[in-house]
């Protein structure tokens, strides 16, 4: 039976998730909701409805997990917990500070209807989460340490966005190069968020516009600039098609550690990646966590996961003793 997969919203990430949905050949892109008026969206699979959010509740039985493509800063924190009480979901919640509160409203609504959610799916969190928790496990006597980018942050970009006075926004995350050869190097060093990390963010202000107000709200927004050294750019539309039109990210996890009885040996892992596109490589993420989430609901589990619950194996399309003969 093929998985009936919805998609809440159509954004960058929504037409990721469209075209991952052709990549598995166990799904079937069920419908799209948008709110913005259906008759004006154009999505690439042929025959499939394209209805407004409002009637997301008369599609309950044709949707076995919607995936939810809202941005963190406003959309998921209210969407994710309204539509665990009607399907499966899944989101990309990436505001890592407020992951907790998030869990515990999707795992409430998700258990009272007896579906599953699981939140907070991507490459950071999601893969590089992952990543983290197997560096941690495997050397104990260690450090972790997370560079993004040089790269797009959808997330922030998105906040900056939604500031008063903002018509177009995308912001860059950058790594410290000094921070990231000392961690390879096996240094160990204690760095603060700011030494890790800096942001360059490109606006298109509304005429008129205070200009001052806008970059003072961009460095003081709490849980996304106000921890890092952050540069705002105005520039205008044009140069922002230009020079800025791509969603390129990547990053790495790190985790460096010491074994041995006199803690004499040095051990150094690295999981990495390099993205053409940001949506489309956490759309291919998400997919495939939403084959996991419909295989928990049919084992009758309920509320809130993230991929740190998630068996390896419920995310793959083949079954546990061909990927015993292939992967071990």
């Amino acid at each position: 039976m093929s998985i009936r997969i919805g998609i809440f919203g159509y954004g960058n990430l929504g037409r990721g998730v469209e075209s991952a949905i052709r990549q598995n050949e166990d799904m079937t892109l069920a419908a799209v909701f948008t709110r913005r008026a259906p008759e004006t969206l154009k999505i690439k699979t042929e025959g499939v409805p394209v209805l407004h959010a409002d009637e997301v509740e008369k599609m309950t039985s044709e949707i076995d997990v919607m995936i939810l493509c809202g941005g963190s800063a406003t959309d998921l924190p209210v969407q994710t917990p309204e539509l665990a009480r009607h399907f499966n979901v899944i989101d990309s919640f990436d505001t890592h500070a407020r992951i907790p509160e998030h869990f515990a409203a999707v795992d409430a609504a998700a258990k009272e209807s007896g579906k599953v959610g699981i939140i907070s799916v991507g490459w950071d969190p999601g893969m590089f989460s992952l990543n983290r928790l197997y560096g941690g496990a495997i050397l104990p006597d260690g450090e972790d340490y997370t560079f993004w980018g040089r790269g797009v942050s959808q997330g922030h970009s998105d906040a900056i966005r939604r500031i008063e006075g903002v018509r177009n926004a995308k912001q860059y995350t950058i790594p410290v190069d000094s921070a990231l050869e000392a961690v390879r190097r096996g240094d160990a060093p204690a760095l603060t968020t700011r030494e890790k990390h800096t942001r360059e963010c490109f606006v298109v202000a509304e005429e008129g516009a205070d200009l001052c107000r806008i970059e003072r709200e961009i460095k003081e927004m709490p849980n996304y600039f106000a921890d890092y050294d952050t540069t705002v750019h105005f520039i205008t539309e044009e140069e922002l098609a230009r020079d800025h039109s791509g969603i390129p990210h990547g990053g790495f996890v790190i985790r460096s550690g010491k074994t041995g009885f006199d803690l004499e040996n040095s051990h150094v892992i690295e999981y990495s990646l390099k993205l053409d596109s940001n949506p489309e490589f956490t759309a291919s993420v998400i997919v495939a966590y939403a084959r996991a989430a419909y295989r928990m609901a049919a084992e009758g589990q309920t509320g809130c996961k993230t991929v740190l619950d998630v068996p390896p194996a419920y995310i793959c399309r083949e079954s546990a003793d061909e990927l015993r003969r292939k992967l071990l």
